[in-house]
C-alpha cells in the first residue's frame, strides 16, 4: 500500500525508447533514473517486467484492466496492418528499384542476353516474344536491373551470332569425323515454300552416336533426281564434307530421291519405316477391310464433332466400367495410326454401341459383327508391328544392325501364319511378309545389313545366311587390310626404345632402369617392326576369327559400349564398327526435321525469310 500511496503523490514518466502500444499504460516514477520499477498507471501498483519483457504487462492489463487491454490489441492489429516491411526488406527492394540499368557491356547483361536468345532459338518460340507485355514482367521481376534488348537486336545480332557460333562448332567436330552417314528428304512449309534436309549420323572417337541437323535449306528448283542430287553435292560441299567418306545414305522411297542417290552413285538404304508402312498398306487392299476402316472412320468423326456424343460416351464409358479414353483419329501418313484406331474402337465397342444405339440418325454407324471380325483379324496382325517402327527410328543409339534381326522376327515368330488364325489374319501376314522379302532381296542391300549385323557384338553373324557367310568375311578382310596402315599411324611412330613420338618429346625425368624395361623395351622393338603381307594377312585373321568366336553380347547392351572397351584388342574391326553402325535404320531424323519446321513456320510466322528458317532449325535441333 505504501507503493501505491507513494505512485499517487508523484507524476510517472513515460519509458525511454518505447515503442510497444502497451507503454501507454504504464510509466516510472521521475525519481528512478535507471527505469527499473514498472507501475501500472491504472492501479498504481507494480509490475515485474525484466530487461523490459512486455508479456507480464500484457498479462496485468488482461487480468485487472480488461477495456485497456482491449484497447491495446486493436491498436496492435491496426499498427500491423499499415506497418512498412522490415528495414533489411526495405533496402533490399529500394536497391532493386533504384539500381542504375547494367550496362550493355556487362558480362550479366550478356549472360541475360544470351540466355533469353537461347530460349527462342531452342523452343521455336517468335523473336516477337520479347516485345510481349508478360515476357518483359518476367525478365523485369527476375532481374529488375536488366534491360531486354529490342526484337531487332534478337533477330539481327543475337540469333545470327549464336548459329555461326554453334555451326563453327559442328564444322570442327565433322573435320575429325573418318566415316558418316546421312538422311535427306524433301518438305513444303506452310506457305507452299519447298525445302530440303540434310542430317549427318556418325560415331565420335568416343563411340557415342552423334546426329546434326546441318541445313533445311530452300529448294525451289524442280524436284527432279538431277536437280536433288546436284543439291546434295552442295549441301555436303558447304559443309567441307567428302563424298568418299560417305558411308550411306538413308532416304524414303520416293523416285526422285532414289535416282538422286543413284546419280551421286551413293550407296543407298531404303528406309525401314516407310518399307513397313507400304508393306502394311497393300496387305490392306481387301474390300472387307475398306468397308470395315472407312466404318470407323465415319464413327470416330461422329464423335469428334458432337460433344454431346463425347459427354454420352463418357458417361456410359462409366456406366460400363470401361477406361474413358477418346477415340483416336487415322493420320494417311502414319500406319500406326489406323491400328491405334482400330484399337481404340474395339477397346470401346460396347459404349460405342450403346450411345449410337439411342440414336436414330447413327444407328448405322454400329459395327456388324462382320465389321469386329475384320477390325479384330486387323488389329491381330498389326499390333505387334506397332512398336518396331518406333525402336528403328532412334538416333541415340545403333538401329542398322537390327534390320536383319527383325526381319528374321517377323519370319520366324511375329508374321508367322498360326493355324487357329483367321484367313484374313493369315492374308494379311503373309501379304505383308511377302513385300518386305521383296524389297529387301537386292544384293547390295543385303551386304550392307550383313555387315551391319556382323559388327554389333549382339548378332555378329547369327543372322547372316549361311550362303553369305563367306562373302562377308572376305569382305571384311579386305576393308580391314584398307584401314590397316591408318590404324598403325594412329597409333604413332615409335623409338627404338619403345616410345611414341609424342612421349619422346615430353619432359621426362630420369628414372632407374629395371629387369622388366628390358623385355618392354623387346617387345616394343618387335612393334616397330613393319609385317610382311603375309603377317599382315595373318594378323587380320586372327583378329576376326578372335571376334567371331568370343561370347556375344546380350542383346539388352549397347554394342557402343562394348567396342569402347574392346577397341584396343580389336583395333581395325573397332574402325569398321564407326564406319557401319552409325547409318541410320530409317529416315526418321530429317523428318523430324521437318517437324521443327512445322513449329517454326507457323500461321503468325508465314512471312519468315528461308535463310531465317534455316538459321531457326538449326539452333533448335543443334543446341
Amino acid at each position: 500500500m505504501s507503493n501505491v500511496a507513494e505512485g499517487e503523490a508523484e507524476e510517472l514518466v513515460p519509458r525511454i525508447g518505447s515503442s510497444s502500444i502497451v507503454w501507454k499504460h504504464f510509466g516510472f516514477k521521475a525519481s528512478d533514473t535507471k527505469q527499473q520499477q514498472v507501475i501500472c498507471k491504472e492501479c498504481r501498483k507494480v509490475v515485474l517486467a525484466p530487461q523490459s519483457n512486455t508479456t507480464n504487462l500484457f498479462n496485468h492489463l488482461k487480468k485487472n484492466h480488461k477495456v485497456q487491454y482491449d484497447e491495446c490489441i486493436r491498436n496492435k492489429k491496426c499498427i500491423a496492418k499499415t506497418n512498412h516491411p522490415t528495414s533489411t526488406q526495405t533496402s533490399i527492394e529500394a536497391s532493386l528499384f533504384s539500381a542504375s540499368p547494367y550496362p550493355s557491356t556487362s558480362q550479366r547483361h550478356s549472360e541475360i542476353t544470351n540466355a533469353v536468345a537461347f530460349y527462342l532459338a531452342k523452343d521455336m518460340c517468335p523473336i516477337n516474344t520479347v516485345t510481349n507485355e508478360g515476357f518483359k514482367f518476367l525478365v523485369n521481376t527476375l532481374d529488375k536491373r536488366y534491360v531486354i534488348p529490342s526484337r531487332n537486336y534478337f533477330s539481327k545480332v543475337a540469333l545470327p551470332a549464336m548459329y555461326k557460333k554453334r555451326r563453327g562448332e559442328i564444322e570442327s567436330d565433322l573435320a575429325n569425323v573418318q566415316y558418316f552417314a546421312t538422311t535427306t528428304d524433301l518438305w513444303s512449309s506452310r506457305t507452299m515454300e519447298p525445302y530440303m534436309s540434310l542430317t549427318v549420323h556418325y560415331i565420335d572417337e568416343d563411340f557415342a552416336m552423334k546426329s546434326r541437323c546441318l541445313q533445311t535449306s530452300f529448294f525451289p528448283q524442280d524436284h527432279t533426281g538431277e536437280s536433288i542430287a546436284q543439291g546434295l553435292r552442295e549441301a555436303m560441299a558447304s559443309w567441307s564434307l567428302q563424298e568418299e567418306r560417305l558411308v550411306c545414305i538413308t532416304t524414303d522411297n520416293g523416285a526422285n530421291v532414289v535416282k538422286a542417290a543413284s546419280l551421286n552413285n551413293w550407296t543407298r538404304l531404303q528406309c525401314f519405316g516407310h518399307r513397313l508402312h507400304l508393306a502394311i498398306e497393300y496387305a490392306m487392299r481387301d474390300p472387307r477391310i475398306d468397308r470395315a476402316v472407312g466404318l470407323c472412320k465415319k464413327l470416330v468423326s461422329s464423335f469428334s464433332y458432337s460433344w454431346r456424343r463425347k459427354k454420352q460416351l463418357t458417361k456410359a464409358q462409366i456406366e460400363l466400367k470401361l477406361p474413358e479414353h477418346t477415340l483416336k483419329t487415322e493420320c494417311p501418313t502414319r500406319w500406326g495410326s489406323r491400328q491405334a484406331m482400330i484399337a481404340r474402337v474395339l477397346e470401346q465397342q460396347r459404349a460405342i454401341s450403346q450411345v449410337l444405339s439411342d440414336d436414330r440418325k447413327a444407328r448405322h454407324l454400329i459395327p456388324t459383327w462382320q465389321d469386329i471380325e475384320v477390325l479384330e483379324a486387323i488389329n491381330k496382325s498389326l499390333s505387334p508391328l506397332s512398336e518396331f517402327t518406333d525402336a528403328l527410328s532412334s538416333e541415340k543409339y545403333v538401329s542398322v544392325s537390327f534390320v536383319k534381326p527383325v526381319l528374321h522376327l517377323f519370319r520366324s515368330s511375329i508374321l508367322k501364319v498360326n493355324d487357329d488364325e483367321t484367313d484374313l489374319t493369315c492374308t494379311i501376314k503373309t501379304k505383308i511378309l511377302s513385300y518386305l522379302d521383296e524389297k529387301y532381296n537386292d544384293p547390295l542391300t543385303q551386304e550392307l545389313l550383313d555387315l551391319a549385323s556382323a559388327l554389333d557384338p549382339r548378332f555378329k553373324l547369327s543372322y547372316v545366311s549361311e550362303d553369305n557367310v563367306a562373302q562377308i568375311h572376305a569382305r571384311l578382310t579386305s576393308e580391314m587390310a584398307r584401314t590397316a596402315p591408318a590404324t598403325m599411324a594412329e597409333m604413332g611412330p615409335t623409338d627404338p626404345h619403345g616410345e611414341t613420338a609424342e612421349d619422346a618429346n615430353a619432359p621426362t625425368t630420369k628414372k632407374k632402369k629395371t629387369l622388366g624395361s628390358f623385355f618392354k623395351t623387346a617387345a616394343a622393338e618387335g612393334a616397330t617392326q613393319r609385317l610382311s603381307p603375309l603377317q599382315e594377312q595373318q594378323a587380320i585373321s586372327s583378329e576376326l576369327q578372335s571376334y567371331l568366336q568370343s561370347g556375344n553380347l546380350d542383346s539388352e547392351e549397347d554394342p557402343l559400349d562394348w567396342w569402347r572397351e574392346h577397341q584396343r584388342l580389336f583395333p581395325r574391326l573397332s574402325k569398321l564398327a564407326k564406319k557401319y553402325l552409325g547409318i541410320p535404320a530409317t529416315s526418321s531424323p530429317s523428318e523430324r526435321v521437318f517437324s521443327t519446321g512445322g513449329n517454326v513456320v507457323t500461321c503468325l510466322r508465314s512471312s519468315l525469310k528461308p535463310e531465317n528458317v534455316d538459321r531457326l532449325v538449326f539452333l533448335s535441333k543443334n543446341l
